[in-house]
């Protein structure tokens, strides 16, 4: 005759059930949704908060100062469009955001850099 233990069965079922929660040990950073959180993610490192490029590593890469008006005044919005989905490297080393942006953000962000003009 087995000798059985019904509060150890008990705190063995609920271990169980709580394993598959304890084995993910790694929290997902929150996806970015608006304009600004997306220029902060992707763009700021190389063009500042601002748009101006004065950071080192603008410096580095040749960054453009997208805040700039005349610049503002000679691009489309299609150019820009493009520049951050497919990269630039005529001037420096701008990386391609196809990839990793949807086309909503894409067209966020054109919005968000014409409102950086100074």
């Amino acid at each position: 005759m087995a000798i059985t233990y019904p509060c150890f069965t008990a705190f063995l079922v609920a271990l169980s059930l709580l394993t598959p929660l304890a084995e993910k040990t790694t929290i997902d950073p929150p996806i970015p949704t608006t304009a600004k959180q997306v220029f902060r993610k992707h763009c700021a490192e190389c063009h500042g908060l601002d748009g101006r490029a004065k950071t080192m590593k603008a410096k580095f890469n040749h960054a453009r100062d997208i805040a700039d008006a005349k610049w503002q005044d000679d691009v489309t919005d299609e150019r820009i469009f493009n520049s951050i989905t497919n990269g630039r490297n005529v001037r420096g080393n701008m990386p391609a955001f196809g990839n990793k942006l949807t086309d909503a953000q894409v067209n966020s962000l054109v919005t968000f850099v014409r409102g950086l003009r100074q």
